[in-house]
């Protein structure tokens, strides 16, 4: 789930046939031309080389000065003016943003965050044991890491809901010493629904910290900010260069991208519906990607009709006016190919809007989050049902998952052998290291019987 803007755009042009784009600006388009399609396809890549020049200094500077650095840093770049004290959020700020928050947010808060943590209990997995009975056993550890770091936006928005998607899949892991970076305003206060949340999560530690300083410091560690081993959080360009810069030093969830929704409905789907779920997603920013595919023109149309009826009431007009321009609405030949087209795109949303969403939903390959039937809105699974809203974008659902609490456990082989069990395998082991010219690795063998 990414909120910021990501850089200059490359264009991603996938090998795809469709009948028809209509843009959502309402211009018509048809075209069976693959590169007109990757063009609507394409994915924001940062190619920003300035933003990583910064990126890399700062994370020198950080690495060198640690608070010093800091304080600097937040003083230039926020407008907040400290000393490394007081950088870190008291006691008296949690409670004075569990005495301002109004109680049906943390009302909305409490139900999230049990839908969330009961979800995540059944992402945990337990090791294993397998023995042969001659003395030999391997096995598998499941083991948290020792410190992570979560990091929560501000800036264009506040995001309590990605307090709870980022800290309670740690908890559940076991991870004993979370901390928090966000940033403050420039009077050096954090905007208390955020401390709020961070409270109802058990998280004690958070930190004023906003930008690249921010993951620096939970990757290099300082003196008042104490190094964790996994960083995560979705934040601006800057966030976002600095988490894949640092990445090998600290483990990161992944390089989040511009938020995305891929609707697929046909003719029994609530045209005001898709409308509504195209809007949500575009208000995120101006890079957001909307994309509807349909087997049906006269859906488009009442579709695109909606959208105009909608956004007309909507504060955002100007983000959402730039996101839409970027989306397009697919007609394809049937449902069937709208699910190819939308596994091409792997989209971070798909929602799926049909009178045979059953039978798509075998042929989805590639998605981060699914979102089945005209009652089911993306923004269910960014509050309150329980699934991560941190999930992969630009196409990378193909290969990786939404955050979950395997991010946060490592996974340990270990082996136990008798020496009669090791004396069964050892001609065999000799025989390998030899093939591979490691004799010594035999001969660690041989030495014990």
């Amino acid at each position: 789930m990414a909120k910021e803007n990501y850089g200059k755009p490359a264009v991603y042009c996938p090998l795809i046939k469709a009948s028809v784009l209509i843009k959502s600006n309402m211009k018509i388009i048809r075209s069976t031309d693959t590169k007109q399609i990757g063009t609507y396809f394409k994915r924001l890549i940062n190619t920003d080389n300035r933003a990583a020049s910064i990126v890399k200094g700062i994370l020198a500077a950080v690495s060198k000065n640690g608070d010093k650095a800091l304080v600097t840093l937040t003083a230039r770049l926020d407008g907040f003016k400290t000393s490394p004290k007081g950088l870190i959020v008291t006691k008296k700020e949690f409670t004075e943003a569990r005495r301002t928050v109004r109680p049906e947010i943390i009302s909305a808060l409490n139900t999230a965050k049990m839908n969330i943590t009961s979800y995540c209990k059944k992402q945990k997995t337990a090791g294993f044991t397998i023995s042969s009975g001659k003395g030999a056993k391997t096995g598998m550890l499941i083991v948290p890491v020792d410190g992570a770091g979560i990091y929560v936006p501000g800036g264009k928005a506040v995001y309590p809901s990605t307090v709870l998607m980022n800290a309670i899949p740690a908890i559940i892991a076991g991870v004993r010493r979370i901390i928090m970076c966000t940033p403050a305003d420039e009077e050096g206060k954090v905007n208390p629904v955020i401390l709020a949340a961070a409270d109802l999560c058990g998280i004690t530690d958070v930190y004023k910290l906003g930008g690249a300083q921010a993951i620096a410091a939970m990757a290099y560690g300082t003196k008042t900010v104490r190094r964790v081993d996994k960083i995560v959080g979705p934040g601006n360009i800057y966030v976002a260069i600095a988490k894949r810069m640092i990445f090998g030093l600290a483990g990161i969830e992944s390089i989040a991208g511009p938020s995305e929704v891929l609707l697929i409905a046909d003719s029994s789907a609530n045209p005001e519906y898709a409308a509504a779920d195209l809007l949500a997603q575009a208000e995120h920013d101006e890079d957001a990607t909307c994309i509807m595919i349909t087997d049906s023109a006269e859906f488009a149309k009442k579709t695109l009709d909606a959208l105009k009826r909608q956004k007309t009431c909507l504060p955002k007009s100007a983000i959402i006016k730039s996101a839409l321009e970027r989306g397009c609405i697919v007609i394809a030949k049937n449902l069937e190919e709208a699910a190819a087209l939308s596994n091409v795109f792997a989209p971070e949303h798909l929602q799926l809007m049909t009178g045979k969403n059953a039978k798509l939903l075998k042929l989805i390959r590639n998605a981060g989050a699914i979102f089945i039937g005209n009652y089911s809105p993306v923004a269910l699974g960014d509050y309150i049902a329980g699934t991560n809203h941190v999930l992969p974008t630009s196409g990378s659902s193909r290969f990786s998952s939404g955050l979950g609490v395997s991010d946060f456990v490592k996974k340990i082989g270990y082996v136990k052998y008798s020496k009669q069990a090791l004396k069964g395998v050892r001609s065999k082991i000799e025989r390998l290291a030899e093939c591979e010219g490691l004799r010594a690795h035999g001969k660690s063998v041989g030495c014990r019987l």
